[in-house]
């Protein structure tokens, strides 16, 4: 799943594409140094540039200390982390602002940022030649690098430090010497999930299915990638709990856990948890990766890479950014899929069926998979409606001027820019109905140009992760998973029916009916 790019990044030789590439023009965001030009504010056809009012960033950061203090406060308690961006809007009459983002005080240093809420201006951050994305993966403030071993991973470093590239090509190795075992792997794992899940509804009457999936994912990963099963080393059965107490030693000060908010704000959101209190469950993590990932390791060591610092970003990669994004999307993609009810459910079961006999020959290929166009549109929608990475941050390398749809803004050398995505991936301007999971909306000849606006995974999904940006290594990866998992569950299922709450990373879903293919 990132800032987040939650999985990898550089220019994949994966076989995995999860739509037939279009040359179709990258978005960027109205940037430059000199006179400013309008970007297209109609949905999917570009509209004549336009000169824009040049408008001074509205809003403040209030006093020193006690502005950073209110804004946290407002953004988890007091007003919500959606009503805390919906009342600025508002206020200024504009999707761009100046804003505090969290933790602020004592974690961050300066947590002042220019606050980008449109689909015209957020871009920017994906233009590592105009932003800096030194130490910015979670925003004003960087856990410490005693979580990772010691090493600035990748996700922290920017695209002109030296360690970028070898790092981003380890990871793309990582994601493509053991591809054939992909789709096997994934079909057995989650295979077993749903025969669990079956039997959990019919003993209770409901399943959940986060717990599952964060074992199936574990699973699933160290199977796929290293040919190991965790169940039989010393890992067992921990891996999913270890990881999810150390992503929340680094993530603790941006979530809400439900407790009560003094003690919340004080602990969770003005201090570090100390690492050594993790210590233990992360040298349990090392140690698998560094005997399970032996190929990997040897294939960072020819690049130039120690075996030391390449264990942790494999970790890191594997953990945070993969595992942490299927934690998220998965459930995610249940809720929207299930909520959309049986007549969906039956196009999309029509749909794999029909595509796996006729194109896979009884087989789930990529091939079969390719020839899904409303399933990949399902996963793209999921994707588009609650991206698993919702932040991103940038630092300003030099004076230019950004523009949303209505104004232009100018940025001084060394701002914040932040942008909260899921306003910008529901962006009235860009797409009809914003604020609705429609499966179709990418299918039909409209469709594919507005791919160029999903942007969960740092960048555009009409462009390809490279050396020199900060795009998801794992894009088509990722993508190619969601698609998976509604291939193997409208293969087993006519239709399905859900529970859905609310959880500190993303959606609580309970499964409360599977209803068994009968065609």
């Amino acid at each position: 799943m990132a800032t987040a790019s939650l999985a990898f990044s550089t220019p994949s030789p994966l076989q995995f594409r999860s739509h037939r590439r279009r040359r179709t023009a990258s978005i960027r965001a109205s940037v430059s140094e000199s006179p400013v030009t309008a970007t297209p504010s109609s949905s999917s056809s570009a509209s004549p540039s336009s000169k824009l009012p040049l408008r001074k960033i509205p809003g403040d950061y209030g006093l020193p200390f006690i502005g950073p203090i209110q804004d946290r406060l407002s953004y988890f308690y007091w007003e919500g982390r959606d009503e805390f961006f919906k009342t600025r809007v508002r206020r200024y009459g504009s999707t761009v602002f100046r804003a505090n983002m969290p933790p602020g005080p004592f974690l961050a240093s300066d947590p002042r940022v220019i606050v980008l809420l449109d689909a015209a201006s957020f871009p920017v951050l994906f233009d590592t030649s105009l932003v800096e994305k030194r130490d910015v993966f979670t925003g004003t403030f960087m856990p410490s690098t005693e979580l990772t071993g010691g090493f600035r991973v990748l996700s922290y470093l920017d695209p002109s430090e030296p360690n970028h590239a070898p790092l981003k090509r380890l990871l793309f190795f990582l994601l493509s010497h053991r591809r054939q075992a992909v789709i096997p792997e994934f079909r057995r794992t989650f295979g077993t999930l749903f025969e669990t899940m079956e039997a959990e509804i019919a003993a209770k009457g409901k399943a959940d299915f986060g717990d599952a999936n964060d074992r199936a994912s574990f699973d699933f990963l160290a199977r796929a990638f290293f040919g190991r099963d965790p169940k039989d080393t010393e890992l067992g059965l921990d891996g999913p709990g270890l990881i999810t107490k150390w992503v929340l030693f680094q993530l603790g000060p941006l979530l809400t856990l439900g407790l009560p908010s003094y003690l919340e704000d004080l602990f969770l959101h003005s201090f570090r948890l100390p690492p050594a209190l993790i210590r233990g469950d992360y040298d349990r993590l090392v140690a698998f990766f560094r005997e399970s990932a032996g190929p990997v390791l040897d294939e960072a060591e020819r690049m130039g890479i120690s075996r030391e610092e390449a264990v942790h970003n494999i970790l890191f990669a594997t953990c945070f950014n993969t595992f942490g994004g299927m934690k998220i999307l998965f459930p995610g993609l249940v809720k929207w899929v299930g909520r959309a009810g049986a007549q969906l459910h039956g196009r999309l079961a029509q749909e794999v069926r029909a595509a796996v006999r006729d194109v896979g020959g009884g087989e789930v290929t990529m091939r079969a998979i390719e020839a899904m166009p409303l399933t990949a549109s399902a996963a793209y929608e999921a994707l588009r409606i609650e991206p698993p990475v919702p932040m991103q941050y940038g630092r300003a390398k030099r004076d230019m001027v950004v523009t949303s749809h209505d104004a232009a803004f100018e940025v001084r050398a060394g701002e914040m820019l932040f942008g909260y995505q899921p306003f910008a991936t529901k962006d009235a301007r860009v797409f009809d109905r914003p604020q609705e999971f429609v499966a179709d909306r990418f299918v039909g000849s409209e469709g594919p140009s507005l791919l160029r606006y999903v942007v969960w995974s740092n960048g555009p999904e009409t462009e390809s992760p490279s050396t020199e940006n900060k795009q998801c290594a794992g894009k088509d990866f990722v993508v190619l998973m969601a698609r998976l998992l509604l291939v193997e569950l409208f293969l087993r299922y006519d239709s399905f029916e859900v529970e859905v709450g609310a959880s500190a990373l993303g959606s609580s879903v309970k499964l409360t009916s599977l209803k068994k293919a009968t065609f």
